[in-house]
């Protein structure tokens, strides 16, 4: 027992000294971080990206705000959340480069559309906050699940638009799933719930025999489809307007 006793201590004796002894070389200068490189990267992160919205100022202040630790200690985790807080970012990597420096891989957002007045949302239908004055669609749905059916229709809208050069700006689902859709030029499209492409290419086939020779310097105020055998036609009492697009110069 007193041998079994006497081994135990020495071990204990050698691993705390092996751990005093490793943290004064975990220490040493020579595990110093001396260079962070930061670099865009593609969605599928097999090659690199050009950063479009992420500043030298928001990467300097992580690095002077969150970097604690040398080379060995650095909190890679909390770093990788750090700039993954950041709006327009939507995935962070990051790797330490040997000796003494850090790779981090940022993949931002690419926005494909605002979602209603507070919100974007990219082509994957992930909606995020940030800052921008692109002019981009505007989608309006019940919910954030809705985000991926909008943007199927949205390309299914502008496919079938497409004869008479024009294109969905705003395209909103109400909760009763009824389907509006407001044309660059301003005009409103009451889809309704049922036969929405169906009666988009209606008007569409109609717009190019008769619309079209319709005084177009008074824009249409709305089309409305939801007519088992036609639709009506309402035209706007405003002066001409320049055609407008749809959440042009929004700042979220």
């Amino acid at each position: 027992m007193l041998n079994l006793f006497a081994n135990m201590m020495f071990t204990g004796v050698i691993l705390a000294a092996i751990y005093v002894l490793g943290i004064r070389v975990i220490k040493l200068p020579l595990f110093a971080l001396k260079e962070i490189s930061v670099e865009g990267m593609s969605a599928n992160q097999s090659e690199n990206a050009k950063l479009q919205h992420v500043t030298r100022q928001q990467i300097q202040s992580i690095v002077l705000n969150e970097v604690r630790g040398n080379f060995l200690t650095v909190n890679l985790d909390a770093l990788r959340e750090a700039f993954k807080d950041l709006p327009w970012v939507r995935a962070a990597k990051i790797q330490r480069n040997w000796p003494s420096g850090l790779k981090v891989m940022l993949e931002e957002y690419t926005a494909f559309a605002y979602w209603g007045d507070a919100a974007l949302v990219n082509r994957q239908g992930e909606i995020f906050r940030a800052p921008t004055d692109e002019i981009l669609p505007v989608f309006i749905g019940p919910s954030e699940e809705s985000t991926a059916v909008i943007i199927e229709q949205y390309e299914i809208f502008n496919k079938v638009l497409e004869p008479i050069r024009q294109r969905a700006a705003e395209i909103e689902l109400s909760p009763r799933h009824a389907w509006l859709v407001r044309l660059e030029n301003g005009t409103l499209l009451k889809l309704g719930r049922e036969k929405i492409e169906t009666r988009l290419r209606r008007y569409v086939s109609v717009y190019r025999q008769s619309i079209v020779n319709l005084n177009q310097s008074i824009p249409l105020d709305y089309v409305d489809l939801r007519y088992p055998n036609g639709f009506a036609i309402r035209m706007s009492e405003a002066m001409p307007q320049v055609p407008r697009k749809t959440g042009a110069g929004k700042k979220l």
